[in-house]
C-alpha cells in the first residue's frame, strides 16, 4: 500500500501543498481545525456581505498564485485598478500617488525626497540577501534615506509593523516589503495597480476546495490536532482534541513554530528551543461596513504615534463597491507583540479606542456611518526576520522520520502573502515528493534541494 500523507493546517499553504502532493498521486488527508478552509485567507459574514477577514490584494507578477488560478479556470476573472496611497503625519493627510504629489508631498523636503527616492529604487533591484541578513534595517535606511527620513518615515512605518521588535530585524524585511510594492506599479503610469477576484478569496477557496477534492485529497474540517508522536511501527499517530487518533506514514506540519514544538513531544530539545526562539508579530484587524468611503486612499500610512491603528485600508478604493452593496469596506490593523496586553482588551474596549481615532482622522466620519464593525485577532502571524534569521530558519526536515515542517518562517526572500506562501508549498512538495520509503535521501540533501526549489 502506498504511503499515507497528512498535511496539517487548511490554509492557502497546506491547501497547495496538498494539492501537489496529490498530483504526484500521493494518498493525502487534509486537517483543518476550523470548520472551513482559508486561514488567514479566509472569509467572514459583516453586515449583509461576505468577504475577506483580513485585507488582501494580487499582483500582476504574483506567478505562483495566478498559475494556480488558471488550473481553477479563475485567473481571467481578476480585476484590476490603480489605487492611491495616502500619509497621516502629524494628524494631517497627505496623498502619495503620483511623481507630482511625491515631489509636493511637505513634511519632506527636495533633499530628503531624493535620499527616500533612492532608497526605493535600490530595494526594488536585486541584492544579496545574505549580506542584508547581518545588516540591521535602521542602520540599512540610515545609510541610504539618510537620518531625517529615517526618523520621520521609516522608523514610525517599522514600528507600525514590528512594534520595538524592528530594532532586532534586518535589512532584509524591509528591501523584501519596498521590492513587492515596488512590484504593483504599472510600467506606463508608474502608479500602482492591485487586483482582486470578485467575490474576495472565498470564491477562490471554493473552488480551491473542489480541485482538491477531485485529486482525491481527503479533507477533515473541524479538527483540530492535539499531538503528533512516533510509534513503534515507523507510523507517526496523529490525536485530535476529541481523542480521535489516526496514523500516517508521513505528516507535514503548516502550523507557527510554537504549536508545532507545543504539538510535537518527540521533537529533541535543541528542535523545540529553536522552534519556540522564533519572534512572532501578531495583528488585531477591525473590518468595518459604512454607508460612504473615508477617502479615495486605499492604503493609509500612519506615522502618528498616537493612533492605536497602524494603517487604513480601504478595500473599496480597490474593490468595486457593488460588491459590498454600494457600501465602503474599511480595514483597521493593529501589528503587536503576542504578548501584548492590547490583546486582553474586551471587543468593546478595542472598537471605542480604534474608533475614537478614526473620528480625530477623518473629521467627516460619524458613528453613524458605522454599520457593522468586526474584530478578528491572531498571535502569531508574521515571523519576524531578525538578524541572521537565515541561519535560525527551521528544518523542513525534523529528526523525527517522517514528519516535516513547511511554514512561514521558510519564506526567506519575499514577504508573507499568498504568492510566497503556494510558491513556498510547491517548492517543499517538489522535495517530499522525491522521497522513496525504502530509500530515504539524506536530511542534508533534501535541505539542499528545497533550498534550490525555494530560490
Amino acid at each position: 500500500m502506498p504511503a499515507s500523507w497528512a498535511v496539517v493546517g487548511g490554509g492557502f499553504l497546506g491547501m497547495s501543498l496538498a494539492l501537489r502532493l496529490a498530483q504526484q498521486n500521493k494518498r493525502v488527508t487534509l486537517f483543518e481545525g476550523a470548520a472551513k478552509l482559508g486561514g488567514l485567507a479566509a472569509g467572514w459574514q459583516l453586515g449583509d456581505i461576505t468577504w475577506d477577514r483580513f485585507y488582501h490584494v494580487i499582483l500582476s507578477t504574483d506567478s505562483h498564485l495566478r498559475a494556480l488560478l488558471r488550473e481553477m479556470d479563475m485567473d481571467g476573472e481578476l480585476q484590476w485598478n490603480c489605487t492611491r496611497t495616502g500619509f497621516y503625519i502629524d494628524s494631517q493627510l497627505h496623498s502619495m500617488s503620483s511623481t507630482l504629489e511625491f515631489l509636493r508631498f511637505p513634511p519632506l523636503n527636495l533633499y530628503e525626497k531624493v535620499r527616500l527616492a533612492a532608497t526605493i529604487v535600490r530595494a526594488s533591484r536585486s541584492y544579496d540577501e545574505k549580506s542584508l541578513d547581518q545588516i540591521p534595517v535602521d542602520e540599512w535606511l540610515e545609510q541610504w534615506s539618510g537620518k531625517s527620513v529615517t526618523e520621520k518615515i521609516w522608523r514610525p512605518l517599522l514600528r507600525a509593523k514590528l512594534g520595538e521588535e524592528y530594532r532586532r530585524a534586518s535589512a532584509a524585511f524591509i528591501t523584501n516589503t519596498i521590492a513587492r510594492m515596488y512590484g504593483a506599479r504599472s510600467s506606463g503610469a508608474k502608479t500602482e495597480l492591485f487586483g482582486y477576484m470578485p467575490g474576495g478569496y472565498e470564491r477562490i477557496i471554493r473552488r480551491f476546495q473542489q480541485l482538491l477534492k477531485r485529486h482525491g485529497v481527503d479533507i477533515r474540517l473541524g479538527c483540530p490536532i492535539q499531538s503528533v508522536t512516533r510509534q513503534p511501527s515507523g507510523k507517526l499517530r496523529i490525536e485530535l482534541s476529541d481523542g480521535q487518533a489516526e496514523c500516517f506514514s508521513k505528516v507535514v506540519l503548516t502550523t507557527p513554530t510554537c504549536v508545532a514544538a507545543e504539538m510535537c513531544a518527540d521533537l529533541t530539545r535543541v528542535e523545540k528551543e529553536n522552534l519556540t526562539g522564533i519572534s512572532y508579530q501578531g495583528i488585531i484587524c477591525a473590518s468595518l461596513l459604512l454607508k460612504e468611503p473615508l477617502s479615495p486612499f486605499y492604503i493609509t500610512n500612519i506615522t502618528d504615534k498616537l493612533v492605536p491603528f497602524t494603517a487604513v485600508i480601504e478595500m473599496s478604493a480597490l474593490v468595486d463597491r457593488k460588491e459590498f452593496g454600494g457600501k465602503s469596506l474599511v480595514y483597521l490593523p493593529k501589528y503587536l507583540s503576542p504578548k501584548s496586553p492590547y490583546f486582553l482588551l474586551t471587543d468593546h474596549e478595542i472598537r471605542e479606542d480604534f474608533l475614537t481615532s478614526l473620528a480625530l482622522m477623518y473629521p467627516r466620519f460619524r458613528r453613524d456611518d458605522l454599520l457593522c464593525i468586526q474584530l478578528s485577532r491572531v498571535k502569531h502571524l508574521l515571523p519576524i526576520p531578525t538578524i541572521n534569521y537565515s541561519a535560525k530558519i527551521p528544518k523542513m526536515l525534523t529528526s523525527i522520520p517522517g514528519l516535516h515542517l513547511v511554514n512561514s518562517t521558510q519564506i526567506v526572500d519575499g514577504t508573507l502573502n499568498i504568492n510566497e506562501t503556494v510558491r513556498l508549498a510547491e517548492s517543499a512538495a517538489k522535495v517530499l515528493g522525491r522521497q522513496k520509503s525504502a530509500s530515504n535521501p539524506t536530511r542534508l540533501q533534501l535541505e539542499h534541494e528545497f533550498a534550490t526549489a525555494h530560490s
